[in-house]
């Protein structure tokens, strides 16, 4: 009895680690003999026997044609923010017996006719969505000719797709408050793409706790641009060339963080003395900078693990719906941010 107990409950990862290969390699002996060696289908099918891993499984998947290949539409991968994001899909990915394929579509194709073209042509399950604008359409009409889709980090209400996020204005809310706790009032913000949701969400969470302690908004004090240290390092020209500078910025991510950094030190500025800086994301890098970047926390890894198990739910054809898996982001308050020099009476 006990015995088939444990063939009942042998998996993929469990021939896996006796035939000594990755799952991946694991499924293509199995559902693709033709591309792999023989020595290593020879490996894999004894593998199976020794564990006792269920002919009906692998008879499930051929019944389906499951491929067992995702898609991974990156925005940019040169972009940090998404190393952790694919770290966490791939290795969810590995576990559960599928391979990863990444379209970097920022520089991979300059035609949307062409990464269409490789979504049909190719044999693939689902899709994982880094960003809200792929090189192709996914609106509701269209979503029905695509595979199963799952977004990731971002959140577009209209696409009604399965999402797995942070809550971006209440972080941009509670990096704000911490600010004004310090005893800033006159508060700039560096934003990204102003058509970016995200960037939609992370400005309205500025101003409302702006407006929550009676401070008035000044759309004057938001500067805008693309998610780079340019951006950051043009938004803090303009916002120190006011004729009252802010005394504390909030960037909409640490690169445009450390991009405004960068050029506060050209300008003789010293952070947190003159200054104090707020980023987003707390990439490796937020940790190295000096001063060290007091930063919102996003959980990037699991990010990636639970958009992958979603992705799954739906290729699986498990009932998911729109669902939107809200993650928790935590402030991390480093050496960037202090009170300021003259502390402005709030009464």
């Amino acid at each position: 009895m006990e015995q088939k107990k444990a063939a009942a409950m042998a998996t993929m990862k469990d021939v896996a680690d006796k035939a000594g290969v990755s799952t991946a390699t694991v499924s293509r002996a199995l559902m693709n003999p033709e591309k792999v060696s023989v020595l290593t289908r020879q490996k894999v099918q004894l593998a199976v026997n020794a564990v006792g891993y269920s002919a009906q499984v692998i008879g499930r998947q051929s019944k389906h044609h499951d491929t067992r290949n995702l898609l991974v539409m990156v925005p940019d991968i040169c972009d940090p923010f998404f190393a952790d994001i694919v770290r966490g899909i791939e290795e969810t990915a590995d576990e559960q017996g599928y391979l990863v394929l990444i379209v970097d579509y920022a520089h991979q194709f300059s035609d949307k006719k062409n990464v269409s073209e490789l979504i049909t042509s190719r044999q693939i399950d689902g899709m994982l969505l880094l960003g809200s604008e792929p090189p192709f359409n996914i609106d509701k009409t269209e979503q029905q000719n695509l595979p199963p889709m799952v977004m990731i980090n971002e959140f577009v209400p209209e696409l009604q797709l399965p999402t797995v996020h942070i809550d971006n204005l209440t972080a941009a809310y509670e990096a704000v408050d911490y600010l004004i706790g310090l005893g800033h009032r006159n508060i700039g913000c560096i934003s990204g793409p102003a058509n970016q949701m995200l960037c939609k969400y992370r400005v309205r969470g500025y101003i409302q706790a702006l407006s929550r302690h009676g401070i008035v908004p000044d759309d004057k004090l938001v500067f805008r641009g693309k998610a780079t240290c340019q951006t950051g390092a043009a938004g803090l020209n303009a916002l120190i060339s006011r004729t009252h500078p802010p005394t504390a910025i909030f960037c909409h991510n640490d690169i445009i963080a450390f991009g405004a950094l960068s050029q506060a030190r050209k300008n003789g500025l010293s952070v947190p003395a003159d200054m104090s800086l707020v980023g987003f994301d707390d990439i490796a890098f937020a940790n190295c900078c000096e001063p060290p970047l007091t930063t919102v926390a996003q959980p990037r890894y699991q990010l990636g693990r639970e958009a992958l198990l979603l992705l799954l739910r739906r290729v699986r054809q498990q009932t998911v719906g729109n669902t939107s898996l809200l993650l928790e982001s935590k402030l991390i308050v480093r050496g960037s941010t202090a009170m300021p020099r003259i502390k402005i009476d709030t009464q």
